[in-house]
């Protein structure tokens, strides 16, 4: 191992921070005149990440997209985690030019980097996640002078009370909310009310109103069978570590006529060669839904359901992922992909004052 990298063993929970990290370093990389985060390139080249690939708990959403990314195909995470970045950033911007001492709350901070991109010299800035991703990230990033890091659930209400409210309060919570149950997002976002009176946030929703099958169609005729192997290749990838009762889910949920009628991997390779290619092009959608729905427990259409949870809630804005991101220098499969999202309302941006 290169003696200038960090080895960072990865499990659990802590398997979501290397792709948005990525997925920011490489964008900054490949098309800097749109998106540039130097410490994210900084960060990725420094550390080398050991997943824990025998563990029961590593999630198929992770398995496909690695999956994906290897045959170049436009639905690298990296994008959607670049340019929600960027929205990100204007929105706290704008919020700096009227409140410039504000203290600003990165929720489900991971290994995020946008205190390096926005800092102002005179705002206050908190980092918080759980205690072991807090662990991970101060071996990585010391906090640096005017942040502090917070190593608590954001559903502990406790960390409210560590946040000096003097100049205004600016959350960001990207890629965590639909992680949880909307019951837990509601409770969250009540706390929020109750200790941050004005307080503005914003974050992404995911919707699932495509129902997958659009998506499927923005591949080109000839690459829909490589992408079908390798969705099934990353299948049984997973099924070889997978618990009996993730995998009965899997296949429970999956959207074609006819399912597998065992459970053994052969059974499962039995199946795909007897189905015609129609039934394989809904098989791969079904695996595609089943998991969105394992990273989007909550799903959100309309921001104005905000003012129904609670009306201290203000909608201020919801604009697509990729709202305003010049398209011109980016690949055909990555405008065709971008233009998807946002005509699809498959990913939006969420700005509410609390």
């Amino acid at each position: 191992m290169n003696r200038d990298k960090v080895k960072v063993k990865l499990s659990g929970v802590s398997q979501t921070l290397w792709a948005p990290l990525r997925g920011r370093a490489q964008v900054s990389k490949e098309h800097s005149s749109l998106f540039y985060d130097a410490k994210a390139i900084e960060l990725a080249e420094k550390i080398e990440m050991d997943y824990d690939s025998s563990a029961s708990d590593v999630h198929f959403q992770v398995i496909m997209f690695n999956a994906i990314r290897k045959l170049n195909l436009p639905v690298d995470p990296g994008l959607f985690t670049a340019f929600r970045a960027k929205q990100f950033d204007e929105k706290a911007k704008a919020f700096f030019t009227e409140h410039p001492h504000a203290c600003v709350v990165n929720i489900g901070a991971g290994l995020d980097t946008t205190f390096y991109r926005v800092d102002n010299g005179t705002i206050h800035w908190y980092d918080l996640d759980l205690p072991e991703v807090i662990d991970i990230r101060r071996q990585l990033l010391p906090e640096p002078d005017r942040v502090t890091y917070i190593a608590k659930s954001l559903l502990d209400p406790s960390w409210c009370k560590d946040i000096n409210t003097e100049g205004g309060v600016f959350m960001i919570a990207g890629g965590v909310l639909p992680y949880f149950e909307e019951s837990q997002v509601k409770q969250f976002f009540s706390m929020l009310a109750d200790n941050f009176p004005d307080g503005e946030i914003v974050f992404e929703a995911m919707s699932m109103s495509d129902g997958g099958r659009l998506w499927i169609n923005q591949f080109p005729q000839e690459q829909r069978g490589v992408v079908q192997t390798a969705l099934m290749d990353a299948m049984k990838d997973w099924w070889e570590k997978a618990p009996r009762d993730q995998k009965d889910k899997m296949i429970a949920t999956l959207e074609t006529p006819v399912n597998p009628k065992g459970k053994e991997w052969a059974d499962i390779e039995a199946w795909w060669d007897q189905i015609s290619d129609k039934e394989k092009g809904e098989a791969i959608v079904g695996l595609m839904m089943s998991a969105r729905r394992e990273v989007s427990k909550w799903t959100l259409e309309d921001a104005s359901e905000f003012t129904k949870w609670d009306s201290r809630i203000t909608v201020i804005d919801q604009v697509p992922t990729f709202r305003n991101v010049p398209r011109d220098s980016l690949s055909e499969d990555m405008r065709r992909f971008m233009d998807y999202s946002d005509e699809s309302g498959r990913s939006t941006i969420i700005h509410l004052r609390v």
